[in-house]
């Protein structure tokens, strides 16, 4: 392959909602350059991007796919992306390492939920964003209609730079407004011919080139200077003021496209070459420390890896941006948080599951390798002598969870380490092994995720695996003070076991004033790992138990704190006050007072007016006006408490108080009567006590529970 200078290098990642036609697009983009003879479809599932059989299943993308195409003298790097929120991590790592976005409107379905949300991204990370309205053909397209909606959500930065002419099902031509050309379309699509505008649509391309070229000229002093003197500008002025107006997010050019049809491609490939900025151009990248690491082709060699993938009957595949410097095949880099040193046998670049190799790749550049021992998405390569970890990928938290199980029993490791391996590929999907629940957890964005990691599990790796509602991890604690005695008694043949215990439990909070109901000989506070304190007080006088049984009677009321007589859950906050007791000169030893003091502490703790506590998170969601009724409507039917209510410019934020149990039906919830375009998000905030009736119900089903295991 043809070594490019790093400004003929150009990143793209094409974004958009889900059916907005960014695989379409890039497939057309491949063809026009030549990369591929024939254009293959989503429908008929034979896309260079969409590749995995997920996605053939399903219909739609899963994966960011890398792709290059290498038109007039330009290398153009393209990322296709999901457009489901459920694989927004896929979009973020893609946008993280592009120096242009393009987004894909649908010229009838316009802004849509996707479109919202994954703007979210590009705006983070600042990128120059090129807007490109497709299905021109469509029987409903309005132009003009979008144009507004992406007006009304970008604000005046949005900028012509082409318009249809005849926009439905026998949409051919688009008017330029930086060539002043109209391009008209063969019916099968294909290369344009290049025509004069025609007179009717004269006197709005003229207005229109004018507004462009004020729009051009206000992002540059240079320029305005220019305009000023001439009155205009022109065409190489022009694309330097739109690239400085793309660069400051200040312009938003609008391109026109038939993707499906090869209408507009070609043309927004040629703006891309030369007007979108090369890595080279953009500001330098940042490291964790916040040192600048500019994209400099004689610098150090530094590659940051934002994918990593791994394919059946290949292995890893680490996806790769040259941050600066050049690497070559063979070249060996240091990992700093592997703490390994790496050696790229062979470098490729990639057309879906299609790999070039390559002797080299210049700064600026995407590429990928295979078999990274310890390299994975988020770290650094660095050459010797030189240290930069680039600034990581922030992905979004889990929004839903689900408890995982293998139907074969012998599976489970098994299914620890594939999880593992999945985890490696996608960050957004967290596993939690948790002891409390005694549950392997699947936190997920979203049910279409967790559905299609069940998906993979049982066809990629031949796992058969259920998916159960994930426990909660309640509390459980008392509201008043209550005393209970317990004597163990056992007597088999030589020594038996005795242990006596008189013991007073309370509620326990900070500031508490020292129990004088007994004298306190002895108090030990401990902070438990679940949250909460147990206070202990020994205040046995007269040796009616040794001192040296006291430990036991403690290790017996933990025992019983990690497996609570409510609900089988944690107990926390209560102090425990052993103040008598009874033993036996040969009978007695640790494990009759560990006994006698668990079975005390629960005779005691069923009178202290138990009481169940969940965790509550403080949520926001936000939406627009209209649909602030649906969204506290279903608050409350989730048991939520609304807090307050913050107003945006065209949405409202409602807070509220939500329980954990109630967590992942409410984001369904929401989603379902907002149509998606709720944004939610939830932080842990506090243990609360549970409504008496749930309490009830929680109660008596692990008193069933204890039954049928023969426990008591």
């Amino acid at each position: 392959m043809k070594m490019y200078d790093e400004k003929h290098i150009k990143n793209v990642v094409l974004i958009g909602a889900a059916k907005s036609g960014k695989t379409t697009l890039a497939e057309d983009m491949l063809f026009e350059a030549g990369i591929i003879s024939k254009r293959g479809s989503v429908e008929e599932r034979n896309t260079v991007s969409d590749y995995h059989e997920v996605e053939h299943e399903r219909g739609n993308s899963v994966y960011a796919t890398t792709l290059h195409t290498e038109w007039r003298d330009y290398k153009i790097n393209i990322i296709d992306t999901p457009g489901l929120e459920d694989f927004a991590g896929e979009v973020i790592s893609s946008v993280r390492v592009c120096d242009t976005a393009v987004l894909l409107l649908h010229a009838y379905n316009g802004v849509e939920v996707g479109t919202e949300l994954i703007w979210d991204y590009v705006d983070r990370y600042n990128r120059p964003t090129i807007l490109a309205v497709n299905h021109l053909d469509h029987e409903n397209a309005n132009y003009n209609q979008v144009l507004e909606q992406a007006r009304g959500f970008l604000g005046h930065a949005v900028t012509i730079m082409q318009y249809p002419v005849n926009q439905g099902p026998g949409f051919n031509a688009i008017i330029d407004l930086l060539k002043m050309t109209m391009y008209r379309f063969p019916a099968g699509g294909g290369k344009p011919e290049k025509l004069p505008i025609p007179e009717e649509e004269r006197e709005q391309a003229e207005n229109l080139h004018n507004v462009l070229v004020e729009k051009a000229a206000e992002n540059d002093d240079a320029l305005m200077e220019l305009f000023f003197e001439k009155g205009s500008l022109d065409e190489d002025e022009l694309r330097q003021g739109i690239k400085i107006g793309m660069m400051k997010h200040q312009v938003f050019p609008v391109f026109c496209l038939c993707a499906r049809n090869n209408m507009g491609s070609g043309r927004l490939m040629g703006f891309i070459d030369n007007v979108a900025p090369s890595a080279v151009e953009m500001p330098p990248e940042l490291s964790e420390d916040g040192k600048e690491v500019p994209c400099n082709p004689t610098g150090p060699t530094c590659l940051f890896v934002f994918k990593t993938l791994l394919e059946p009957h290949i292995g890893k595949l680490s996806f790769f941006k040259v941050m600066s410097g050049e690497v070559k095949a063979g070249q060996e880099l240091y990992n700093e948080k592997g703490n390994t040193t790496e050696r790229l046998n062979q470098l490729f670049i990639t057309d879906g599951k299609n790999r070039q190799p390559v002797e080299r790749l210049r700064s600026g550049d995407i590429g990928c390798t295979l078999k990274l021992k310890n390299t994975f998405t988020n770290h650094t390569l660095n050459e010797k002598n030189f240290s930069a970890q680039i600034e990581p990928i922030h992905f979004p938290p889990p929004k839903v969870r689900v408890a995982i199980v293998a139907k074969n029993k012998g599976d489970d490791e098994k299914l620890g380490e594939v999880l593992s391996e999945i985890h490696t590929e996608d960050p957004t999907l967290e596993i939690e092994y948790n002891r409390e629940l005694k549950q392997v957890i699947l936190h997920g964005q979203g049910d279409l995720h967790l559905a299609v990691t069940k998906w993979r599990l049982e066809n990629i790796y031949n796992m058969q695996v259920e998916y159960h509602s994930a426990r909660i991890p309640y509390r459980e604690t008392i509201q008043k003070p209550a005393m209970a005695s317990y004597r163990h008694k056992k007597q088999s043949g030589g020594a038996g076991q005795f242990g006596e215990v008189y013991m007073k439990i309370e509620p326990y909070y900070d500031g508490m004033p020292v129990s004088k109901e007994w004298p306190v000989r002895e108090t030990e506070e401990i902070a438990l790992n679940w949250g909460g304190k147990l206070v202990f007080n020994n205040c046995i006088v007269g040796g009616a138990i040794d001192t040296r049984f006291l430990p036991s009677i403690l290790k017996g009321v933990m025992e019983k704190m990690q497996e609570g007589p409510l609900t089988g859950s944690y107990v926390r906050d209560v102090r425990v006050t052993v103040y008598d007791g009874k033993m036996h000169p040969v009978d007695s030893n640790d494990i009759s007072f560990k006994i006698a003091g668990m079975m005390a502490f629960r005779e005691a703790f069923h009178q202290a007016a138990p009481q169940l506590l969940e965790p509550v998170y403080d949520l926001e969601a936000s939406a627009p006006d209209v649909m602030m009724g649906d969204i506290m409507s279903e608050l409350q039917t989730h048991r939520s408490v609304i807090t307050g209510m913050d107003s945006g410019t065209s949405s409202q934020v409602i807070k509220a108080r939500t329980p954990q149990a109630e967590l992942d039906k409410l984001y369904a919830a929401l989603r379902n009567v907002t149509q998606g375009k709720a944004k939610v998000k939830a932080v842990f905030a506090e243990y609360a006590p549970v409504p008496a009736d749930v309490q009830r119900k929680l109660s008596e089903d692990y008193k069933k529970v204890e039954q049928q295991n023969g426990t008591h």
